[in-house]
């Protein structure tokens, strides 16, 4: 039974047929109707070319190089929208690789576009760069145990500074090096090929991706290669969930805390919302489906009422269609909170994104360059540092994953993960995803476990591997031109009956930090950009206390 006929007995959890089809729903479309229950991963998709060996051989003899950027960048832990440092570190790499470089992509200061051309008629492929790192997770390097690199001395609100818990340092990195040795093996074998290194800004927010593919950066490409650091060496075909990212603001009235009558709490509506929306999850959240929200702005000190307060959601689901149906119910929650508690609430969307869109032949042959090249090389050192962390997390020691994963069909019943907005670009251009090994077995993305590997001893081996899977997989798409017309051909098979649109509401205008100078002369870009409002309009409560009713009459 395919995935869509499955998800239509089950009812997907209480969605309507109507929004079951597969055009109203992508995430239903994305699924292979007739997927064979006994697979196997085809042989010789992999060739062994005098290009390909110049392209890994190339990553092989510029390791110091590539593992020196890796640890630059994660030096930097700069976070999503103010990657002033790293983006800059990216680009010069691949400046010197004899790549053209354009700051500013879809209006994003720490955005650009590098590309190289060598001959005329040959194929557009793109890669995909990241930075951004993640608040809270500062870690030392090579630490097996929580060691925060940057603590905030508060002595209120103690905590830590960014790090790469995400390994983004290491997933930029690698994708710089594939494209940089892609070009340099095109140059040497005269292979025609425009290659196009995409980097991109605050995936940890998923607004970079998301927003540069509506402005149509992404129009042109044959095919898109993209990698995320992981705890497995493996790719496939599978889909990942929509999502959408919401900001609520609520708005009372300040006052003394010992005196409370009449004032209007936001933080009070901010907790009323935050529990009741934990009430969704018996009866509207499919397995499919994820909601989590972190209170971002709960006041300042016990004494003042909270005047402002905001809470924001990652909802999820597995399309769009679907993301929005939850979305609705936790608007619905916000109104109630903000009734109870006499206050006012508005919501903007922040980001919002796709489901990936899956592409079997060109997983199929990633993995098969997998397979050939083989699993990252992680030294004793990699292993005793995994060990290490496991044992501190409580989990098994098992080290690293230390082989490439076998290639299986997914599983026919989407039971919901993470969002990328690599989604967004898929439903564009054939785009395939793999994953290597950067962190130990058992453990987490967005830990600091993940921040103490990323540019230690198992980072700096993912960051080799990955590299060369990239690149060996591009190779094949240029001198292989039936492989590439599989990709597409499947691609167009795929998408057909299906119009990707956007999922951020009409007149979306993204967050953006004003850049220092220094990076706007740097980078050759003036401030703001054409695409926002600058400065942002100001969010002030203009609430008036809350009425007790008539005074009481003096008791006789």
């Amino acid at each position: 039974m395919s995935r869509r006929h499955i998800m239509q007995l089950l009812g997907a959890a209480g969605v309507t047929a109507g929004v079951m089809t597969a055009d109203a729903d992508p995430a239903m479309a994305a699924g292979a109707d007739d997927s064979p229950a006994a697979y196997e991963a085809p042989e010789g998709l992999a060739a062994d070319t005098p290009a390909k060996r110049a392209a890994l051989a190339w990553i092989t003899s510029h390791d110091d190089r590539i593992t020196g950027l890796n640890a630059e960048i994660w030096d930097n832990a700069e976070l999503s929208l103010r990657e002033w440092k790293s983006s800059i570190a990216e680009a010069d790499f691949l400046e010197q690789a004899g790549f053209d470089v354009k700051f500013g992509t879809a209006g994003f200061p720490t955005a650009f576009t590098a590309t190289f051309t060598h001959g005329k008629g040959g194929p557009v492929l793109g890669f995909s760069g990241e930075y951004d790192a993640l608040p809270g997770l500062s870690q030392n390097k090579g630490v097996g145990h929580h060691d925060p690199r940057e603590y905030i001395h508060d002595p209120f609100a103690p905590g830590y500074g960014p790090g790469h818990g995400c390994g983004h340092s290491a997933l930029g990195t690698a994708a710089a090096a594939a494209a940089a040795a892609v070009a340099q093996a095109a140059k040497k074998h005269r292979l025609p090929v425009t290659v196009k290194f995409f980097g991109s800004t605050a995936e940890e927010m998923l607004i970079g991706k998301t927003y540069a593919v509506s402005k149509g950066v992404y129009d042109g490409l044959d095919a898109f290669l993209d990698w995320h650091p992981s705890t497995a060496n493996a790719t496939g075909w599978g889909s990942t969930t929509a999502m959408t990212a919401v900001t609520f603001t609520f708005l009372g009235v300040a006052g003394h805390g010992g005196t409370p009558l009449g004032n209007k709490s936001a933080l009070d509506a901010a907790v009323m919302m935050a529990t009741m929306s934990e009430f969704l999850r018996e009866e509207n959240l499919a397995p499919s489906g994820r909601l989590h929200w972190v209170i971002n702005n709960g006041g300042d000190i016990p004494n003042v009422t909270a005047e402002i307060s905001e809470i924001s959601y990652y909802v999820r689901e597995g399309s769009p269609a679907r993301v929005k149906v939850l979305l609705d119910k936790v608007i619905a929650v916000s109104e109630a909170a903000a009734k109870a508690s006499q206050t006012t609430v508005r919501h903007r969307v922040t980001s919002a994104c796709w489901n990936q869109l899956p592409a079997k032949a060109f997983a199929e042959l990633l993995h098969a360059n997998m397979r050939k090249i083989g699993p990252p090389d992680f030294t004793s050192e990699a292993h005793e540092l995994a060990k290490e962390l496991q044992e501190s997390l409580g989990l098994p020691q098992k080290g690293m994953h230390d082989k490439v994963g076998e290639l299986s069909p997914p599983n026919p019943v989407f039971m919901g993960g993470g969002s990328t907005d690599v989604a967004d670009i898929s439903w564009n251009v054939p785009t395939v995803s793999m994953g290597a090994a950067l962190a130990p077995i058992g453990t987490k993305m967005h830990t600091w476990s993940t921040a103490a590997c990323a540019a230690a001893a198992p980072g700096q081996a993912a960051v080799i591997a990955a590299a060369k899977y990239l690149a060996a997989t591009a190779i094949d798409l240029i001198t292989q031109p039936e492989r590439l017309k599989a990709v597409k051909d499947e691609f167009k098979e795929r998408t057909k009956g299906v119009s990707w649109k956007t999922a951020l509401p009409d007149g979306y205008e993204p967050p953006m930090y004003e850049p220092p100078a220094w990076f706007l002369k740097k980078t050759g870009q003036k401030w703001p950009p054409s695409n926002i409002t600058w400065p942002p309009k100001r969010i002030v409560s203009q609430e008036k206390f809350a009425s007790l009713g008539p005074e009481l009459e003096p008791q006789k």
